[in-house]
């Protein structure tokens, strides 16, 4: 298909180009097909769980606030004292009960001990009058990247 453009001297005759410049159109469809590849993953079905989320948070140890552990053996400690029944810990809980702000008790169990021990624990923080507990632990060690 020929076609003159403008005015020409007659003896050299202008043709338009009647080819397509299919350059762009080849970028185009690369990037649709490179977000395509990278979308499709994210929208596969799976099946659908509730996974835990992990919570990192730096607790300040103030020196009002009271630790105790639980060893293996079931074993209570105020600090390093050893306590040693569980009467004996509630009398010592309830003379902190009354201070004014009340301290916060955290409680270090050894993952080994049975929950009866931090049960206890627990128990007798309740009976003595505590609202804060909390618990000290360790986080999970870091996955190797590869």
């Amino acid at each position: 298909m020929a076609m003159s453009v403008g005015a020409g001297d007659g003896d050299e005759e202008e043709e338009a180009i009647s080819t397509i410049n299919t350059t762009p159109l080849v970028d185009v469809m690369l990037v649709l097909l490179i977000i395509f590849l990278i979308t499709v993953p994210v929208v596969r079905m799976t099946i659908p769980v509730e996974l835990p989320k992990e919570r990192n948070e730096i607790r300040e140890t103030k020196p009002e606030n009271i630790v105790i552990s639980v060893d293996s053996q079931a074993r209570i400690y105020w600090n390093d004292l050893r306590i040693p029944t569980t009467t004996a810990l509630v009398e010592r809980l309830k003379k902190v009960a009354v201070l004014t702000p009340q301290p916060e008790v955290q409680i270090r169990g050894d993952g080994r001990a049975n929950y009866e021990g931090v049960g206890r624990v627990i128990y007798a923080c309740q009976r003595a009058g505590i609202a804060k507990v909390g618990f000290i632990t360790e986080p999970p060690p870091r996955a190797a990247s590869s």
